[in-house]
């Protein structure tokens, strides 16, 4: 499949699951639209990156983790925290993958601009956040923070992915633990699977 056939099917699924979602279609079909779109993002990346194999390996088990992650948030309260870990471990194997070639937080200027990003996000989270989920919600924005950091300094698609999974895990959060966001489902979702596909393409064809 050429790049746009691959992008047209992830738009698809990735529709799909958020009208399943949003109850546009019946919502059992999220199980199957939701991970059927990280799938595809995961088959769109197996075929990039054999330049360098050590941050392809990398992307890859960062995909896979994510897929779990999606997998585990299908049941928002019981695997919410399963879900978190899951993506924790994600954005780690990003971070390595990241500095394949480069060294860890080389460029400074991003980590500052995210930890403002991080620090502002978690003040205002903070009232809402479960006493039992504080440490593990802090742990988590960190190493997303650092991901973020880490990919600017890797080129424009890896540096607009790592933006992107910080504003949909900000969107994310802000619904769970602040106030209800309208539509909520479309923009975390659209802008999570923009994220992971421009990851993925931050691996050369």
């Amino acid at each position: 499949m050429r790049t746009a056939a691959w992008l047209a099917a992830v738009i698809a699924s990735a529709a799909l699951a958020i009208a399943a979602g949003d109850g546009l279609i019946g919502s059992r079909w999220l199980f199957v639209f939701k991970p059927l779109t990280t799938l595809l993002v995961i088959g769109f990346a197996w075929r990039r990156g054999a330049d360098a194999p050590s941050r392809q390996r990398w992307i890859r088990v960062g995909l896979l983790l994510s897929l779990a992650g999606d997998v585990a948030l299908l049941w928002p309260v019981q695997g919410f925290l399963p879900g978190l870990v899951a993506f924790l471990l994600a954005h780690l194997a990003y971070i390595v993958a990241f500095t394949r070639g480069g060294r860890f937080a080389a460029r400074r200027l991003p980590f500052a601009a995210y930890a403002v990003v991080a620090g502002g996000v978690l003040a205002m989270l903070w009232p809402g956040i479960p006493g039992e989920l504080r440490g593990p919600v802090v742990v988590y924005v960190l190493c997303l923070a650092s991901m973020a950091a880490q990919a600017a300094s890797v080129g424009r698609a890896a540096a607009l992915g790592g933006a992107l999974f910080v504003v949909s895990d900000a969107l994310l959060a802000f619904n769970k633990f602040g106030q209800p966001l309208p539509l909520a489902g479309l923009w975390v979702l659209a802008t999570y699977w923009a994220a992971q596909m421009l990851i993925a393409a931050s691996l050369r064809r």
